[in-house]
Formats: structure tokens, sequence, C-alpha cells
């Protein structure tokens, strides 16, 4: 079977079988740790932060498997699910150790008995609140694009991450002095005495930035810091290889390979181009409806539009 268009653009409904996805927008989502190849000197700076008890900082741009990372590190060390916090130029530091519903509990009050007082419903701990949390095992956080935070968030992040312990200032002057609250992405409860949460056991945390900003003195010092190297036509040859459930036929192999090397030379040549982009395009290049004919490079030339481009 060859490439053919699930769309026409004619008006006229019809049935389509749109066939199996890639194996990676298979939905839920699963996790990619078998997938993934760290490439030279990863694994010895994830140990170090392992040991050291450090936030791990990688940059690199986008595309380029940076969150990935603590997806693989936590299945091999069985740290659990990892927690996300994903950054925007409106995350603060609040948020995510915690949430407080005010206008909800005052709302509450209103319509039940006004004597009552119970604040744990309309409290939840953030994800890094949730990761300091004390625990037998560390857990691991993912604090996704720290480059796109406001300037001051990197700083605020210093005292926490130094001290591995936080205040919720509402629980401190509460009426009862252990309250359980819930954990971030979930219905488990933790108590939390007098308002004081202190970790046991340091989180793993990856922090990612595609370098669009430089950090303070300060806060790069308190990391453990490696740079994704630019990835060479060897690596994303095992990386398809690993991500393609079937490898490409022999008749396949040979357009792939040329792809990859494409690829890699556009980027040398300063293209920003993201790896999913590659693996998408080799995903319509392979299998029983790879594109073939007049369509093949045009939507080639769609899939691995540079991405500083609109």
């Amino acid at each position: 079977m060859t490439w053919k268009p699930f769309y026409v653009g004619d008006g006229v409904p019809r049935d389509v079988d749109l066939g199996e996805p890639p194996p990676w927008r298979t939905f839920p989502r699963q996790p990619l740790h078998r997938q993934f190849q760290p490439p030279p000197g990863l694994v010895e700076a994830v140990n170090a932060a392992l040991v050291l008890r450090r936030p791990l900082l990688l940059t690199g741009p986008a595309g380029a498997g940076k969150s990935t990372v603590i997806e693989q590190v936590a299945a091999e060390l069985k740290l659990g699910d990892p927690l996300r916090w994903h950054i925007t130029s409106r995350s603060t530091l609040t948020d995510a150790l915690y949430r407080y519903d005010a206008l909800g509990r005052i709302h509450a009050q209103r319509l039940s008995d006004p004597g009552s007082d119970d604040i744990a419903p309309f409290l939840r701990l953030g994800p890094l609140g949730t990761a300091l949390l004390p625990a037998e095992h560390p857990r691991a956080l993912l604090i996704d694009e720290i480059d796109k935070s406001d300037l001051d968030l990197p700083s605020d992040l210093l005292d926490v991450l130094e001290r591995g312990e936080y205040e919720i200032p509402e629980l401190a002057r509460y009426s009862s002095d252990i309250v359980g609250i819930r954990h971030w992405g979930s219905d488990t409860r933790s108590p939390v005495e007098r308002g004081r949460v202190q970790c046991d056991s340091f989180p793993f945390i990856v922090l990612t930035s595609n370098g669009e900003r430089d950090f303070p003195a300060a806060f790069l010092r308190r990391c453990i810091r490696f740079t994704m190297p630019t990835p060479t036509v060897e690596a994303l040859r095992s990386l398809v290889a690993a991500h393609l459930e079937v490898g490409p036929d022999e008749r396949q192999a040979k357009p792939v390979d040329h792809l990859i090397k494409s690829y890699v030379e556009r980027v040398a040549e300063g293209q920003s181009l993201a790896i999913d982009q590659l693996l998408n395009a080799v995903h319509l290049l392979t299998g029983d409806a790879a594109l073939s004919g007049a369509d093949r490079q045009e939507v080639l030339d769609l899939v691995l539009r540079e991405l500083s481009r609109a």
C-alpha cells in the first residue's frame, strides 16, 4: 500500500481508516525510557547529580530529548512516575509548592455550618512541594523549560533547593497541628505538621533549558550542568531504530539514511530542527503507508520545516 490522502478536499463524507499512529503518538501516552539513547557524558552527569543530591540542568535545543531523561532515570531506579512542573512566564515558586483556594474556602463556610472549618479540601501540594515530602525513596521531578520563567524564579528556587524544606503559612497559623494535604496529580494525602514540610531524601530534579537566557551564578553553582551534544549520524540511526517498532525494509533503508544525513547537515549549518521532526519524517517514509510519488518531497518539507520560521 502506498500513501493515500484521507482528506481530499471535496467535502464528500467518507469512512476512513487512519491506520496505526507512530509509536510515540499512542494514547494514553507511554513513557519513552526504553527508546531514549543517552549521549556520551549524560550518564556521568546523572550519576553526579544523584550522588551529590543536586539538580541536573540540561541545556539543548527543543526536541533533543531533555525531558525524556527523567523518565529513563525514574524507571531504572524505581522512583515512581515523575512529577512535572512546566514553566511559563507566570510560574511562581508558591504555585510549585502548594495551591490554596481561599475563595473556595470562604464560599464553603457561608454555605455550611459557620462553626466548621476544614482547610484540607482547599489545599493541594504543587509538583515541587510534593517532591519535597518525606519519603522512603526520592521522587523524580521535571522542571521543564526553566529559561521561560520570570527573571526572579531561578533565584527564588535557591533557598528551597538548598534547604529542602518550605512552609505553608496558612497551616502554620491553623488551629489543628496536623492536616492531611493532597499530593500533586493524586488523591494521596500526607500529614503536614504546623505547616512545615521537610524532605528526608532529596528528590532527583531535572531542569531543562533551551538555552534562551543566562542564569545567575548562584543558581548555576548549585546544579550539575550538561549540554546536549549535536547528534551524529550514528546516534540518530540508533535512535530511529529504537523508536520504530519495525525498521525500514531494504527498499526504504536508503531514503531513511539519506534523510538522517540531510538532517545532520542542516543542523550543522545552524538550522533549527528537532529530533521529533526527524522521527515524524522517518515514519512517513516507512511502513505500509509510506510516502511515494509527487507528494513525497512536499510532505517531507512540511514536516522538516525549520523551527525558526513561522
